[in-house]
């Protein structure tokens, strides 16, 4: 099936498909979830993407909105009032990466190498907010680069949080040959049971200090890490080496202060530790219910974060 822009000849899980291209880079935009199905440089896959004929598994490439990661019990407060979603990681108790990853997506923007795709929260039991987003994909001589801004379009203020779950491929082979490197102070400890934070520890001279990269091996990954060290534009950086030498490397603005690294050691048989979830974050797990790094916005404020992945 053609996955050019808009192409839609018959019927795909994923929806309406959004081709962009530059110089040799082609990235696959879908309305369902508003996410990346594909992202190559020439025939080397840059993110793990999915078919065209394939429903999103493990989300792969889909925004985390209004909140990322888990919520326990789907509870929380804001401004005196209690509210509870509904629970999309049952088995855990949880409500798990928001609620636009199922919703449809429309077109707002589109170029040769840009496209803009937005949706609405609208009110509803849970979380009674209206909230505009709005995701620009760009590819240039630098990679992908991804934008999302969040409005509030309601009368009454809202919590706000936000993420991704691109899979940074390893190539050929799986994660155990890869090389992996990143800088993050602080590993946020979740328990065995529902996977939320329960204490934190430092990285350094721990299994999770890849400070200077180092290969992976058999390390399970299914964590978030905080206090990332910047570079001097402010960015956060993850790097992954394959075993044909290439390397893809994830850059998030100052608005992620938080980053989930997932290995898909629980994926389907066939995804297991064939790429690596590099999930920015500008909250880290459980937020709205801990009110941490959650974003207040007031009726027609803003809020925009920024991060991009590039093969080198």
């Amino acid at each position: 099936m053609p996955d050019g822009p808009g192409a839609l000849p018959r019927f795909v899980p994923s929806g309406r498909q959004w081709e962009i291209r530059h110089a040799g880079l082609r990235a696959v935009i879908v309305e369902v979830g508003g996410g990346i199905r594909t992202l190559t440089s020439g025939e080397r896959d840059v993110l793990e993407g999915y078919p065209v004929g394939a429903m999103c598994d493990g989300a792969h490439g889909a925004p985390l909105i209004p909140w990322p990661n888990r919520l326990a019990d789907g509870r929380y407060t804001f401004d005196g009032a209690e509210h509870r979603t509904a629970l999309t990681e049952p088995a855990r108790g949880n409500a798990i990466h928001g609620l636009l990853r199922w919703r449809p997506y429309a077109l707002r923007r589109e170029a040769a190498d840009a496209v803009t795709v937005g949706a609405v929260v609208h009110p509803s039991p849970g979380y009674p907010f209206a909230l505009d987003v709005e995701i620009e994909y760009r590819l240039d001589d630098g990679g992908l680069t991804v934008a999302t801004t969040a409005r509030n379009v309601g009368p009454d203020a809202l919590p706000y949080a936000h993420g991704q779950h691109p899979y940074l491929s390893a190539g050929t082979g799986t994660l155990d040959r890869c090389v992996l490197e990143f800088d993050a102070a602080t590993r946020i400890l979740v328990d065995d049971r529902r996977a939320l934070p329960s204490g934190s520890e430092p990285t350094e001279c721990t299994d999770y200090d890849f400070r200077g990269g180092r290969i992976l091996g058999a390390l399970r990954l299914d964590d978030p890490f905080t206090d990332l060290r910047r570079d001097g534009r402010g960015l956060s950086w993850v790097r992954l080496t394959g075993g044909d030498g290439r390397t893809v490397e994830q850059w998030a603005d100052a608005a992620f202060g938080c980053l989930q690294l997932f290995s898909g050691d629980t994926l389907a048989p066939g995804r297991r530790r064939t790429a690596l979830a590099a999930e920015p974050m500008t909250a880290p797990p459980n937020a709205l219910a801990t009110g941490e790094s959650v974003v207040r916005l007031e009726p027609g404020e803003r809020f925009i974060s920024v991060w991009g992945v590039r093969l080198v």
